[in-house]
């Protein structure tokens, strides 16, 4: 869990729904792609299609096992596949714990995580594998968040 940096890395749950989301989405795509392929169906339209499904496969496995989340004693930094950010601490004005934010921003790959409220309006989604032992981390570096139901 620590780093030799002083920082805090915390990898992000997994929960059912999920994981049923992605590998079913992956498992469809490769099977639809894989039986045109054995039909017969493969002309030259494939040739794109192919490196598309494969981009999105390894894209989705990128998102599913590549979701983390780092403290330093001024940031918290995220990372869902691609998608690399970070925000300052004194930011943060107060965590939501234990609900599922279902639209916006959301590094996320579980339900019942944790909504971080920062700025005047903006926040971000995150699944900590546990949302205690992010918390406690989190007010250790920044005790005035506040922290609600």
């Amino acid at each position: 869990m620590n780093d030799l940096n002083g920082q805090t890395n915390f990898s992000s749950r997994k929960d059912l729904l999920f994981t049923l989301a992605i590998f079913g989405t992956n498992i469809f795509i490769l099977v639809i792609v894989g039986y045109g392929i054995s039909k017969g169906n493969a002309n030259t339209h494939l040739y794109w299609v192919v490196p598309l499904v494969l981009g999105v496969v390894i894209l989705l496995f990128w998102m599913f096992f590549g979701t983390k989340y780092e403290l330093s004693s001024e940031r918290l930094f995220y990372q869902c596949g691609p998608i690399k950010g970070s925000i300052a601490l004194e930011r943060i004005r107060e965590i939501v714990k234990g609900r599922t934010l279902w639209v916006g921003f959301r590094p996320a790959t579980s339900r019942k995580g944790l909504i971080l409220k920062f700025d005047k309006f903006n926040e971000i989604y995150i699944s900590p594998q546990t949302n205690e032992a992010f918390i406690a981390k989190i007010l250790e570096l920044k005790p005035d968040i506040i922290i609600s139901e």
